[in-house]
């Protein structure tokens, strides 16, 4: 094995394991336990922070350094970052541009059969509906991770709204927006913040004892938010009806309810929402025909339900 080659291996087997024996790192490369103390010295002239431990069973550990070498990586892990960098654009955060550049540098230093693989994957990405500022995802990431709290202007008149300050215990991002689950020192209450909508972030400021999230973490907490719950992750209206619709139909657009098949036209379905209404309104947009099945509660909506919806055709042809 040529010096070059030998590096290469020998730069790959430190990466793939914490501590390395050097009699051990010798016995792979097939080299004396010399030639690997030699190797080590060129890796670390290369910028990687190898430390070295003494005695029978002394060996090599990689550790991060000041500066960032060249990395080796295996083809999985190739592909995994080209796919990583061009679905960027989707993530909401505002580096589409360096997200390109490191794909380009990533992609001249593959071999021809990754380049391949990876010229394969070709996908529309598209972009968020809203952006985020890199220096405010820091900003936030920071102090929600050393627990510190955080000072920072809301909303789109920054001008007018006064700055807020929080305990930030989890960060969250989902279908390209990103969120802040915290505890507000002002209205000593769980609230939950979008990071396109924050300007002004403060470095962050005194350290706080991490409070219990009601859901258990940052995730459900946002979720059950989405739903109109504080303590679950559940809708607080839940309603089952029989749909005259094939099941397979129906589960296509049911999301997280659930649907059981009846007969080959019909299906039982079980829905949430906000509200009483909103389970109608759920229905209603299969357009077909449905029963309410239950609770009492949604069956006693339905009439009420009806006669809204017969008041807005009247009002229509007046």
């Amino acid at each position: 094995m040529g010096t070059s080659a030998r590096l290469l291996a020998l730069l790959s087997l430190l990466q793939a394991r914490r501590d390395w024996p050097g009699r051990v790192l010798a016995e792979r490369l097939e080299v004396t336990t010399r030639t690997v103390r030699r190797d080590v010295d060129r890796l670390r002239e290369l910028g990687y922070a190898i430390t070295a431990t003494r005695g029978l069973d002394g060996g090599y550990r990689l550790t991060a350094g000041s500066e960032l070498p060249p990395l080796l990586f295996d083809d999985d892990q190739a592909v995994a970052i080209a796919v990583a960098l061009q679905s960027a654009p989707s993530t909401g955060v505002d580096l589409d541009e360096a997200a390109a550049r490191a794909l380009t540098t990533v992609r001249q230093l593959m071999p021809s059969r990754l380049r391949h693989r990876i010229d394969g994957i070709r996908f529309a990405d598209a972009p968020a509906s809203s952006r985020v500022d890199r220096a405010v995802l820091e900003a936030v990431s920071i102090a929600t991770r050393d627990r510190r709290t955080l000072r920072f202007a809301y909303g789109d008149d920054p001008q007018q709204d006064p700055p807020l300050r929080v305990e930030p215990h989890g960060l969250v991002a989902k279908r390209g927006r990103w969120y802040l689950v915290a505890w507000d020192l002002a209205k000593q209450d769980w609230r939950i913040y979008r990071l396109d909508r924050m300007r002004s972030t403060s470095p962050a400021g005194a350290p706080f004892a991490p409070r219990p999230i009601p859901t258990g973490d940052a995730r459900t907490l946002l979720d059950a938010r989405s739903k109109g719950s504080d303590g679950a992750d559940a809708w607080p209206c839940h309603g089952e009806l029989l749909l005259e619709l094939p099941a397979a139909e129906a589960a296509r657009w049911l999301d997280d309810g659930e649907v059981e098949p009846v007969s080959a036209g019909a299906c039982r379905i079980r829905i949430g929402s906000w509200s009483w209404a909103g389970v109608l309104a759920s229905v209603a947009r299969f357009d077909a025909p449905f029963t309410v099945l239950g609770p009492d509660a949604l069956v006693a909506e339905l009439e009420s339900f009806a006669a809204r919806i017969a008041a807005a055709a009247t009002d229509g042809r007046a």
